[in-house]
C-alpha cells in the first residue's frame, strides 16, 4: 500500500511541479530568470508567481516570495502551515527564510542550485516540521534554466 501512496503522491507532485513551470514559462518570456512557484493548498492552487526582478527592479522579488505573498493574502494572514511549496528550481537562503517564517510544512523543488541553494548554506532555515521533496521534474527544470542561460551567452 505505501509504494501505491508513494506513487500516488509522486504523480500529484509532477502535476503541480507542471503548473510551476508554466509560471517559469512566464518569466522566461517577460525575459526574466525562469524560475515559478505555486502554492498548493487542499489540492487548489491557490497562488502562484515568477521572478519578477527585473521587472520590478527588486532583488527580493523572486517566485517564491511572489507566491508567498499571494498566498498570505489570499488566507488573509502569514502562516501557511496547510500549504505545499513547488518551485522549479531550489530556493535560496533567502526564500528558504521566507518559507520558514510562513511556516510552510512542505517544499517541494525541481533542480538543485549548487551555488546558492539553501541546502548548502542554511540547511535550517526551514520551519522545523517541514519536508522537502527534492527533484521533481528536474530534468525539465534544469534545461528551462540552462537554456535561458545559454541563450543570452
Amino acid at each position: 500500500m505505501a509504494d501505491r501512496t508513494e506513487d500516488t503522491q509522486e504523480r500529484i507532485d509532477e502535476q503541480f511541479m507542471r503548473k510551476a513551470l508554466a509560471e517559469a514559462e512566464a518569466a522566461r518570456a517577460a525575459g526574466e530568470v525562469p524560475i515559478g512557484a505555486v502554492v498548493v493548498c487542499a489540492g487548489r492552487v491557490i497562488a502562484r508567481g515568477h521572478n519578477l526582478t527585473e521587472t520590478l527592479g527588486d532583488v527580493t522579488a523572486h517566485a517564491e516570495m511572489q507566491a508567498i505573498t499571494s498566498a498570505e493574502a489570499y488566507f488573509g494572514g502569514k502562516y501557511l502551515a496547510d500549504c505545499t511549496l513547488y518551485v522549479t528550481v531550489e530556493p535560496c537562503v533567502m526564500c528558504a527564510g521566507a518559507i520558514g517564517w510562513a511556516q510552510l510544512r512542505r517544499v517541494v523543488y525541481g533542480a538543485p542550485d549548487e551555488k546558492r541553494g539553501f541546502t548548502r548554506y542554511a540547511p535550517g532555515a526551514l520551519h522545523p516540521k517541514a519536508t522537502v521533496t527534492a527533484g521533481v521534474l528536474e530534468d525539465d527544470c534544469r534545461r528551462l534554466v540552462q537554456d535561458f542561460f545559454r541563450a543570452r551567452r
